[in-house]
């Protein structure tokens, strides 16, 4: 039962490592607003980032939380 959870969201997070760097690369090319994607995806990292940058330690905590899972 966990090793399908595990397996499902392993998978979930393949399809976002492909899914949001294609979006952002979208929105450079199509503006900040991109039709297929919905929304200002560069806006939005932009803003994450300055939130993380503004937390100071408890941002570069979670930074690094979420490098280690983007890298898995």
């Amino acid at each position: 039962m966990m090793d399908t959870v595990k397996s499902f969201l392993r998978s979930v997070m393949d399809v976002a490592m492909v899914v949001i760097p294609l979006s952002v690369v979208l929105g450079i090319i199509f503006g900040p607003s991109v039709p297929f994607i919905g929304t200002a995806v560069v806006g939005n990292i932009s803003s994450l980032v300055s939130d993380l940058g503004g937390s100071g330690l408890v941002g570069i905590i979670v930074l690094g939380i979420l490098w280690w899972l983007a890298r898995r």
